[in-house]
């Protein structure tokens, strides 16, 4: 049938409207902000605090929403009478996973994963942008195949939703792209202390994993931003801690501190096993091409089922399937029997492989805790049944901080998040001991580290902290630096302006004359302020704001030098005397052109389109 052409003009007139609308409700949102807070750094504290709220009821919505796919999908089916149990325990997660690979494939694939390995990278390179739509798709894709089974957990997509609502409330204020960065670790932080019921946690997490440094700028909003994140969680659902213990949590014989010791140790191999066959095992789903993508969740899914069932049948016991949040709470109460430890310890290491690597959407924080107090417990058991000491619980709450140390190379964070999570704090040296054994071993075989290592897999290169001077004193600007660039012409309005960029993905411009010299940048978050303010009229040349620049014989280790100093990730590249605008380096094509340096291969030509170079976006 073909369409009605006046219904087709009606609704395109619809959308006209509604866009008009939402734009100019756009403009008196900037503008009441700025009457409110006239400064930058006064409407940044705003939206912190705007986002703080917020990702503490997104991270509640969140797992109350896994809660009822769960209630309707994998916990029934483990419960069903009959052979009817072992069937849909299998189909469950299958189902789950083959409806969550097609909608990755084929319509979100920057859902896939974590979200962390995403987070990072948007924050040290900006060579992504993270979409509110990536977001929403990660919170409907995780909760689904989470609820169905899969033995994934809710805190890394949390941080990757967080970060991007945190990302779009920015730009919906109109804040630089320099603050709309700064508000990625202050959601990442919001959401993990709002999935963990642990601020303090939080805050020591995004400084090791998602700033990695101590970087003062960012600090005081990640504190407020987690800090308001987990009011709102105990506003909602109470200030317990996740796990309560049935037993007081302390040391109470000396004599088993060797035995913590040799729990760090085995927790440093299994974590080291843990990453490396999880990386081995995403690789061998990529490599093969026999089976479509949108399938491999499935596969994933159906050994995921396979390993439920396993430990219904042999123990009787679920916590495979899902995050296991119940039979990690009995293993920290020392009420599973060491058979049950072992198995379930096994079944959720090989199902959580399966469902990561297969390409599903969801985290590892959670399977890493599961794992590491099975093993815990296990080895209390052992201890109990040489020693006779009674303290299997508190081998389980041991390892479970263990294991999330080597996997996730968080080592205070590792220590905290058991504190915050459980209540207890006398288990301190016990930890610390277990903790830093564990991280040193892992550390010493494996320096990157499961983010950044899953990062290279896909291609992309972060420097391990800083950028290290010595590797780009040798290194030119004019190599790295992208040469098609989208400018705007000095002479042009502000209305002119915002509407030759209007279908533009970018958010920063460089600003040239008639003479083709580049003046600065100008970024849409200023046009947008200016427009709000009714100064349409004004010419860009008068709204530049950063009019520092490199040289094509520049060094890259100057250029990091300038763009640090000035608190941007990009500069134009002009001529020598004449200012001709000769194209734009960014953050992302410094780490480029290391990556290729470190790695041998010859550098890229200057004529990198910036389709490939998303960090104009930022």
């Amino acid at each position: 049938m073909i369409p009605d052409p006046s219904s087709v003009s009606n609704a395109r007139s619809a959308l006209s409207r509604l866009q008009s609308a939402l734009g100019r409700a756009g403009d008196l949102l900037i503008r009441q902000s700025i009457r409110l807070a006239p400064t930058e750094a006064q409407r940044t504290l705003g939206v912190t605090l705007l986002v703080g709220a917020a990702c503490g009821l997104l991270a509640v919505t969140f797992h109350g929403a896994i809660l009822a796919v769960e209630r309707a999908l994998i916990s029934p089916a483990q419960a069903a009478r009959g052979p009817w149990w072992f069937v849909l325990t299998l189909l469950c997660p299958t189902l789950g996973g083959l409806l969550a690979g097609l909608a990755l494939t084929y319509a979100f694939p920057a859902a896939r994963g974590s979200g962390i390995p995403q987070v990072k990278t948007a924050y040290a390179v900006q060579t992504e942008r993270i979409r509110l739509r990536d977001g929403a798709a990660k919170f409907g894709i995780t909760a689904f195949q989470l609820g169905a089974g899969a033995a994934l957990g809710r805190e890394g997509p949390t941080v990757h939703m967080c970060a991007a609502l945190s990302c779009a409330v920015g730009r919906w204020f109109a804040l630089s792209p320099r603050s709309v960065r700064r508000l990625l670790p202050v959601g990442a932080a919001a959401g993990v202390a709002a999935a963990f019921n642990a601020p303090i946690a939080a805050v020591t997490f995004t400084v090791e994993e998602i700033v990695e440094g101590l970087d003062q700028t960012v600090l005081s909003g990640v504190v407020v931003a987690a800090a308001l994140a987990a009011v709102i969680e105990h506003t909602l659902l109470g200030s317990h801690p996740i796990f309560t213990l049935n037993h007081p949590v302390s040391l109470q014989h000396a004599s088993a501190l060797p035995s913590y010791a040799l729990l760090g140790v085995l927790a440093g191999f299994t974590s080291l096993a843990f990453n490396r066959l999880l990386l081995g095992l995403r690789g061998a789903f990529r490599r093969h091409r026999g089976l479509p993508d949108w399938a491999k969740p499935a596969v994933g899914g159906l050994v995921t089922g396979a390993c439920a069932a396993g430990g219904l049948a042999l123990v009787h016991s679920g916590g495979v399937a899902g995050g296991g949040y119940l039979q990690l709470g009995e293993a920290l109460n020392g009420s599973l029997p060491l058979l049950t430890l072992l198995v379930l310890g096994l079944l959720k290491f090989a199902a959580t492989l399966f469902s990561y690597a297969s390409g599903g959407a969801g985290g590892i924080f959670a399977p890493s805790l599961f794992i590491g107090a099975m093993l815990g417990g296990s080895l209390g058991w052992l201890e109990h049944l040489l020693l006779g000491h009674q303290q299997m619980g508190q081998f389980a709450l041991v390892g479970m901080g263990a294991v999330f140390a080597g996997v996730v190379r968080a080592p205070i964070t590792s220590v905290l998040i058991i504190f915050e999570m459980t209540g207890g704090y006398g288990l301190v040296l016990p930890l610390m001991i277990a903790n830093t054994t564990a991280y040193l071993i892992a550390k010493r075989a494996d320096p990157s580290g499961l983010y950044n290592a899953l990062l290279e897999q896909d291609g992309v290169h972060l420097p391990h902290g800083s950028v290290a001077a010595h590797q780009l004193e040798k290194l030119k600007v004019e190599p790295a630096m992208t040469t098609q660039v989208s400018t705007l012409a000095a002479a042009l309005s502000a209305r002119e302006a915002f509407a030759a960029i209007a279908h533009q993905p970018f958010a920063t411009y460089p600003v040239v004359d008639e003479q083709g010299r580049c003046l600065g940048l100008l970024d849409r978050a200023r046009l947008r302020r200016v427009l709000a303010e009714d100064g349409a009229s004004r010419k860009v040349s008068e709204l530049v704001h950063l009019k520092e620049y490199v040289y094509p014989h520049d060094s890259l280790v100057r250029a990091v030098v300038r763009m640090n100093a000035m608190g941007t990730r990009q500069l134009p590249v002009v001529n020598v005397g004449t200012s001709e605008l000769r194209g734009l380096l960014t953050m992302s094509d410094i780490f480029r052109a290391q990556a290729e340096a470190a790695a041998g291969t010859p550098e890229a030509e200057p004529s990198r389109p910036h389709h490939v170079l998303e960090d104009q976006v930022r």
